[in-house]
């Protein structure tokens, strides 16, 4: 192998697979929520394979991929990625994908053509203009509060944000590879201060809590928006008013 082959990819060839599912798409820079464990593809059939250490998941399948192919093929690790995480991190890994171009429309659809039925209720989730993990899963939080949403909406003098929630309130969702340092922070408060200027809240929801705090989170934005008085004339800034409740993910706790 070159030596310019990743680490994981020559892991996984030495137990007898290729790299597979959530460890090819993190090496990719697709969004997955848990990586810790290498999950790779060996072919049915398939004999004589060393021992499989602690840490490694096994996914045996036919493919289409080649005899010396060194991972799997990408819509059909995205397919695996559905099985092997949760709903919602399901949904920010497919938005992940399609966000960053790896994948189109069709090959979405070639994805759930591999899933069993009962992933189709996934599909009309997904939305790749967020533009992270967390903001998918915020994206599921204000869905299931029935909110009217904005998705990367430029508000003028302030620039884009992430969401604006019925119209008057931002949700930006912080990391800490965006928004650390002191030159970072104050561009931020400027920003927060030209918006409230315009009559909007904002709120900063920090990535790290929404990923893995997130029946807290929930339960504070919940809280946040149940306290703006009700204004029956109000509507956001596309006119829309704020919709009923229609989709389901379950729980946003740690899983």
């Amino acid at each position: 192998m070159p030596a310019s082959t990743p680490r994981e990819v020559i892991r996984a060839a030495g137990l007898g697979g290729r790299l597979d599912c959530v460890s090819l798409l993190a090496l990719l820079g697709v969004f997955v929520l848990d990586n810790r464990d290498l999950h790779i593809q060996v072919t049915v059939g398939a004999s004589r394979l060393p021992p499989r250490p602690p840490g490694v998941v096994s996914h045996w399948r036919e493919t289409s991929a080649g005899s010396d192919d060194l991972h799997a093929n990408l819509i059909e690790a995205l397919a695996q990625s559905c099985r092997c995480q949760n709903p919602r991190a399901a949904v920010a890994t497919l938005d992940s994908a399609w966000h960053l171009g790896l994948v189109t429309e069709e090959d979405i659809a070639a994805i759930f053509a591999r899933l069993p039925a009962r992933f189709r209720s996934i599909r009309a989730l997904l939305d790749p203009r967020s533009e992270s993990g967390p903001e998918s899963i915020m994206r599921l939080m204000l869905r299931m509060l029935g909110c009217a949403i904005e998705i990367q909406p430029r508000i003028p003098g302030v620039g884009r944000v992430d969401f604006i929630v019925d119209g008057w309130l931002i949700i930006e969702c912080d990391s800490e590879a965006h928004h650390s340092g002191w030159d970072a922070q104050k561009r931020d408060r400027r920003r927060d201060l030209a918006a409230a200027e315009l009559g909007y809240t904002t709120i900063r929801p920090i990535a790290e809590d929404i990923l893995y705090r997130g029946d807290s989170v929930f339960a504070s934005i919940k809280a946040v928006i149940a306290a703006r008085p009700e204004r029956p004339s109000e509507h956001n800034s596309s006119g829309l008013r704020p919709r009923r409740p229609n989709h389901s993910v379950g729980s946003f706790a740690h899983p």
